[in-house]
């Protein structure tokens, strides 16, 4: 179906890829994995035809439908969601929006060109039909429900949503749409629990190809079947999920280390011959034999290591035993109550996930206990010796553009040594000229870990955690986890990441809609096996 045979590709002298081959075929899971600036995104618009192979060949059926989704939606407005969802929907969008202009002209008989609009309203209805046209709306609703919009927004102007429901806007058209292949870059990096377990099904069940780059190893290991690699210029494959992957992956190095150092043995054992006997003129024959042998022999390259950095963080100070205290607390937004009498207590070492579905107060729990919002009645109380280190999306906006990452580091602790804090750089993936790079120019993930670093670099006893995961590569997940595994203090902390919640939580707080909490004692899997559901408000896919 979509095919790359011996692609090569390079921006002036990056070589993303040499010689890359590989297959997606009809109704194939496929997950795209590899560093950042690997070529994932190219291998994207190579397939889309925004960019063409500097050699080798990118073929596909040329009457194959593609729907892709990307980071960069553009500025959606004046129309109501479910509008805007319909609209941008393929075909079948495009003729549904022209059969209301038709159906408006058909109104006046006298037009000159009334015949002609007839004829063609009753070709457009035809292949309407054909599309499953009639059945659109009902899909589009089913799948806006699914990504977690509710019946109001649905009817709401698109212009008033944030930029990452409008991000889920864009994902519903290009889903709606239903083209021979889905072209995902990190479809889930805005959705809620909720609306990536109804997205893992909705892949899963979807007759079409999928090709696509996610952070999160749940949903890499549920929907692909396939992993494309690019590391270094090559591009293999691997027939399995992500764990298969990571353990052919982990196989493969292993070998090539071993067969690395074999080789390195032989040739030192050579070179210590030489090295020996080359003044002997009785040994001259086998040293020249030798040195022949060692100038013929193909030198293996040293095998490439994912080096992961770890930084010793300071320790935190111990805590007073009652870490919060959040006793009735009640918040509300206009008529809406999203708080009314919750309470709870937070004590040292604990790890507390929040969990519960759009609209039900995590974040504002959250701003409440960090004292960035005060609650309607009620009051929330921060024990002794409690200092508190608290992360949230609005951290990256307070980034100051105009300096570079390592600038921001001694600003943020000027007294420390500037080796330390390239150290501490380093642990959160910023290496070499990254140190240099302005703020204003990094990417969402790369922001987020330089707020990271200065919360968790200052070693504070509490830390409030607002979907840290967001925008993280994987890599960059593990080194978290390691980090927070080590930690001595107390965490509350919102994530829609299973992996992270798994690997953290201790405790779980539930929040319902209607105001209600229920506490779970014991980590993230024993929640599930409790209640018998992965979040809150699971929500049934529906293609």
């Amino acid at each position: 179906m979509i095919s790359f045979s011996n692609v090569c590709k390079q921006y002036g002298g990056q070589v993303l890829f040499i010689d890359a081959s590989f297959f997606v075929g009809p109704g194939e899971k496929v997950g795209l994995v590899g560093p950042n600036g690997s070529g994932k995104s190219s291998i994207f618009r190579l397939i889309t035809e925004e960019e063409h192979p500097d050699d080798g060949i990118v073929d596909r059926p040329k009457r194959m439908t593609l729907g892709y989704f990307r980071q960069d939606v553009g500025d959606l407005k004046g129309r109501s969601v479910l509008a805007e969802t319909l609209a941008g929907a393929g075909e079948a969008g495009a003729l549904g929006e022209e059969l209301k202009v038709l159906e408006h002209k058909m109104s006046d008989h006298e037009a000159p060109d009334f015949a002609e609009v007839v004829d063609r309203f009753s070709e457009a209805q035809a292949r309407f039909q054909e599309l499953g046209g009639y059945d659109l709306e009902a899909r589009a609703h089913a799948i806006l429900a699914g990504l977690g919009f509710s019946p109001e927004q649905v009817a709401g102007d698109v212009g008033a949503l944030s930029g990452g429901w409008k991000m889920r806007v864009a994902l519903a058209q290009i889903l709606l749409a239903q083209p021979d292949a889905l072209l995902l870059d990190e479809p889930t990096n805005y959705l809620d629990i909720e609306s990536i377990i109804w997205l893992e099904q909705f892949l899963r069940d979807y007759r079409g190809a999928v090709l696509m780059t996610c952070h999160d190893k749940d949903v890499m290991n549920r929907v692909v079947k396939k992993i494309v690699e690019i590391d270094g210029g090559e591009v293999k494959s691997y027939s399995g999920d992500y764990d298969f992957y990571e353990a052919q992956r982990a196989i493969a190095a292993k070998q090539a280390e071993a067969q690395y150092e074999r080789q390195q043995a032989m040739l030192a054992k050579e070179q210590a011959f030489i090295d020996r006997f080359k003044a002997r003129a009785s040994h001259a024959a086998q040293v020249q034999s030798r040195v022949k042998k060692l100038e013929k022999i193909e030198k293996i390259e040293p095998p490439r290591r994912i080096i992961e950095k770890t930084f010793d963080f300071k320790k935190a100070q111990r805590s007073g035993d009652d870490v919060i205290n959040v006793d009735k607390v009640a918040k509300q937004y206009g008529a809406r109550k999203v708080h009314d009498g919750t309470s709870l207590l937070i004590r040292r070492n604990e790890r507390w996930a929040v969990m519960g579905e759009n609209g039900s107060g995590k974040t504002t729990l959250l701003k409440m206990m960090a004292g960035a919002l005060t609650p309607d009645a009620g009051k929330v109380a921060v024990g002794a010796s409690v200092t508190m280190g608290y992360f949230a999306q609005h951290q990256m906006e307070q980034l100051s553009g105009d300096r570079t990452v390592i600038e921001e580091l001694v600003a943020h602790s000027p007294t420390t040594n500037l080796g330390t804090l390239r150290s501490l750089a380093g642990a959160f993936g910023f290496h070499g000229d990254d140190h240099d790079k302005p703020i204003r120019i990094l990417s969402g993930g790369e922001k987020a870990r330089l707020a990271l670093a200065k919360i968790l670099f200052d070693a504070p006893n509490l830390l409030v955690l607002d979907e840290p995961t967001n925008h993280l590569d994987l890599v960059t997940k593990r080194a978290l986890v390691k980090a927070l595994a080590e930690y001595e203090g107390t965490i509350v902390f919102v994530s829609h990441d299973r992996a992270f919640l798994r690997a953290i939580a201790t405790r779980i707080l539930e929040l319902s809609k209607d105001g209600k909490t229920h506490v779970y004692g014991g980590s993230y899997d024993e929640y599930v096996s409790a209640t018998g559901r992965e979040a809150p408000g699971m929500r049934q896919a529906a293609n």
